[in-house]
């Protein structure tokens, strides 16, 4: 994408979206849009052409207030990502071969930047606009039945982004966000954690990886565990919202008690035991398997026998998941962790 002679009817649309916070020099921050400046010759001889700028894509400051268009590109000749400022005098550059400006890198603070250097985050769609809704389908099953495995797969082979209610309350809570200590203060009384607390975490984790990712497809694993999460669901997304599809994972107790004890030997978890299965199998029954039995009756809820052989059940998973899955990530090769997973190799 270097070369001077790149042609601009082999580049593709910029549709990309920049948002630019924490620099020394607020005037710096803001939303940068795909550039609209007319062609024109770069230092290094390129052609420029809507959206780009020496041959890679390039932003101007949304309010228009920057002297310098693009304010955000490339330099071919000092090979780095420039942001300007107001008057059009650089500020900050990352001096890399990156083909988009690098969001996972402290930027240097150039010669008439203020330090510190701003953080750059990239949007695949415009935040002005609402998030395209996501393409959501929830995952349930009791204890031992292997959807966390299926989940990891299908994130890591097909593409899904898979989302645990559970491990988004512990992040909230670890990082000390607006709903932690509502979830501290639930889970300290033993009590299931308010509706709108777990919804709006999904929300905004599904948000969040959409726009930053461009990613659309979602598992929510262990979502709705009781007709009252899906009552949170529908007052978040609203009541004519199609209901989402459901993949109801299933085994026979005497396996899952076999599969609790073998994994027992190597998680070290504190629940993996007899007594705490059947705790957690009997929680299961009384509180989620209504939700089940609700998707069942409208035809949304696909029944996945998990006692058969890993390899079986992920063909299933895939085969339920093939409409909104891209073909070329379902045909490339197991990795070494899938392999892993599906029992194919031993664990290193």
């Amino acid at each position: 994408m270097s070369d001077t002679n790149v042609k601009t009817d082999e580049l593709k649309p910029n549709t990309f979206f920049i948002e630019v916070t924490g620099a020394g020099l607020p005037e710096v921050d803001g939303l940068f849009v795909p550039s609209t400046a007319p062609p024109a010759e770069s230092e290094s001889g390129t052609v420029s052409s809507p959206g780009y700028w020496n041959g890679r894509m390039a932003w101007d400051r949304a309010d228009g207030l920057s002297a310098r268009s693009p304010a955000l590109s490339y330099s071919n000749s000092y090979q780095s990502w420039r942001i300007c400022r107001l008057d059009g005098h650089l500020a900050y550059d990352a001096t890399c071969d990156d083909e988009m400006p690098p969001t996972d890198r402290e930027w240097h603070t150039y010669k008439k930047g203020v330090a510190p250097a701003p953080k750059v985050v990239l949007h695949h769609f415009d935040p002005r606009l609402p998030c395209p809704k996501p393409n959501v389908i929830f995952v349930l099953g009791g204890p031992g039945t292997g959807k966390g495995t299926m989940c990891e797969l299908a994130e890591s082979q097909l593409g899904w982004v898979h989302l645990s209610t559970g491990d988004l309350l512990r992040a909230d809570r670890q990082k000390g966000g607006s709903t932690a200590a509502a979830i501290e203060e639930s889970i300290s009384a033993g009590q299931l954690v308010p509706n709108e607390i777990v919804v709006r975490l999904l929300k905004d984790a599904m948000e969040t990886t959409t726009r930053t990712t461009g990613r659309n497809n979602f598992l929510l694993d262990g979502f709705p565990r009781s007709l009252t999460n899906l009552e949170g669901w529908h007052e978040m997304f609203g009541r004519d919202a199609e209901l989402p599809r459901m993949l109801y994972f299933e085994c026979p107790f005497e396996v899952l008690e076999k599969r609790i004890l073998a994994r027992a030997k190597y998680t070290g978890r504190s629940d993996d035991n007899v007594e705490s299965m059947k705790l957690r199998f009997d929680t299961f029954k009384s509180e989620t398997l209504p939700t089940v039995e609700l998707f069942r009756s409208k035809g949304r809820c696909v029944e996945i026998d998990t006692s058969q052989d890993r390899q079986t059940v992920y063909a299933l998973v895939a085969s339920n998941l093939a409409e909104y899955t891209d073909q070329k990530l379902a045909a490339q090769p197991l990795s070494e962790r899938a392999e892993m997973l599906l029992g194919l190799r031993p664990y290193s």
